[in-house]
Parts: structure tokens; sequence; C-alpha cells
């Protein structure tokens, strides 16, 4: 591993308790990235910080709700305050749960968009705020969203999922347009099934609404009958792609979802 990669890097992480948020923010922190791992759980906060320390690196944790703008702004002021600035803001926090179309509510809806598109819109105002007062430097500060292979598609079991992380790609190609006077690019990667404790929930739920009859079935059917190379994700699948979106490889980049789903989505 290039321990290198991402020095100067000053990173604030959504979502960093657990998951693909806790592997990134422990990735990039042995990459040389100074971050703070923000969620609500500010238990799990603790714990990630605390492997990352014990490694050497340098790591704070804040608790964040990122459907609340003060608890969003407060985080990246504590960033600024431990790192001196912030120069990559990476919008991770999401949530699910699976119903039928028919039997979608106002409050499961309500929810989802809430933490995955509205979360996502305050992260990335937040910190664009913060990096335009920062002021414009020769290397560009980047916003990384986190989409999905539901940003591309949608199934009937995750519509308001689906509609959440289309306006996720809605904010990748649109922040690009509105922050490049700033020498801020946004891009953003979409996994596909990744074995979490997200997807762990996940797999209950589609059990619970009868979309699957026993647990587990979900992420073996869907890497048998859609993923191309036969088999879910983990976390470690993931943060490569994280790590160059954050390094100064994708300098040239923005307004892109790049996918790492093993091969359901062509584009």
């Amino acid at each position: 591993m290039d321990t290198e990669r991402l020095r100067e890097k000053n990173v604030v992480i959504t979502g960093g308790a657990q998951g693909m948020g806790a592997a990134i923010a422990e990735h990039f922190a042995a990459q040389g990235a100074k971050v703070c791992v923000t969620d609500v759980n500010i238990d799990g906060c603790n714990e990630v910080v605390a492997r990352i320390r014990d490694k050497g690196g340098e790591a704070i944790a804040a608790q964040v709700d990122v459907t609340k703008r003060a608890d969003v702004a407060a985080a990246i002021e504590a960033a600024v305050e431990a790192f001196s600035s912030i120069n990559v803001m990476l919008n991770n926090a999401g949530i699910n749960k699976p119903m039928m179309f028919l039997d979608v509510t106002e409050e499961n809806w309500h929810q989802i968009m809430d933490v995955n598109a509205l979360g996502v819109l305050i992260g990335m105002q937040e910190a664009a705020k913060q990096m335009i007062r920062q002021g414009k430097r020769d290397a560009p500060y980047k916003i990384i969203n986190v989409g999905s292979i539901l940003s591309r598609q949608a199934f009937d079991d995750v519509v308001p999922y689906s509609c959440s992380k289309h306006a996720v790609l809605a904010m990748i190609n649109g922040g690009a347009k509105a922050l490049v006077e700033h020498n801020i690019t946004v891009n953003g990667y979409g996994p596909g099934v990744v074995r979490t404790e997200l997807w762990e929930q996940l797999d209950k739920d589609l059990v619970a609404i009868g979309k699957f009859e026993k647990e587990g079935e979900s992420m073996d059917t869907l890497a048998r009958d859609m993923i191309l190379m036969k088999r879910y994700s983990f976390p470690d699948d993931v943060v490569g792609t994280a790590s160059f979106l954050a390094s100064p490889e994708s300098d040239y980049m923005t307004g892109q979802l790049l996918m790492i789903d093993g091969g359901m989505v062509m584009q």
C-alpha cells in the first residue's frame, strides 16, 4: 500500500461508523490522510478512530445527523480546527428500508430521501462553503458522493432508495457544473451488492416482505443472476476506487459516477 498517496488530504466522511464508511476511513488514514469520521453512531466512530490511531494515523470523531445542517457544519468546523483545513468531503451516509411499490409509505419515502438525498446536498453545500472560504489552490478540492447501481436503474422493492440514488447522480452532475469555478471537483462511485451491516439488515427485510424465502438468498441470487463476476463484494472491493477519487490521480475528473459492481450495470 502507498502510505503517501493521500498525504496532505484532510477528509470528512459521513456514515463512517461501520461498513464501507469505516473501511474507507481506515484505508484513507493508512494512505496518509487525516480523517474526521462522522455518524449518528458516535460509539462506532470512536472505535474506528481508535483503530486508526493504533496504527499511527490521525483521526477525530464527530456525531452527525446528516439531515441536520448544524451537525454537518459543526463536524466540518471540528475537522478544520483539528487539521487546519479540509480538502475532501465524502458523502457516504445512507439508509434503506425495502417495500414493494404499492406498499411504500410517506414515512418510508421521507426517511430514505432525507438521509440519502438531502443529507448529500447538505454535505456538499457545507463542504463547498468551507472550501471556498479557504481560497483557490493549485490542486482541486474534492467532493465525493456515494451512489449505487440504483443511480442507473430501479427495482420494484426499493423505489425510494432508487430515487435517492438517482438524486445523488443528479447532484454529482449539477454540483460539478456549479462548483468548477471554485476549483472543486464532484465525482462519485456506485457500489452494487456489498456485504456490510446495511446489507445484512436489508437481506432480512427482503425476506420479511416476501421478496426472498430465506436469509442470505438475496445476495447469492443477485450474484448468480445479475453480477457478471458471479460474486457479491465486500468493503475492500470499494476502497481503492474511493482512494483514487480522493487522490491527485483524479484531478482532471469531474461530474462522473464510477461503477464498482462486478458488472451489474453497463454504461
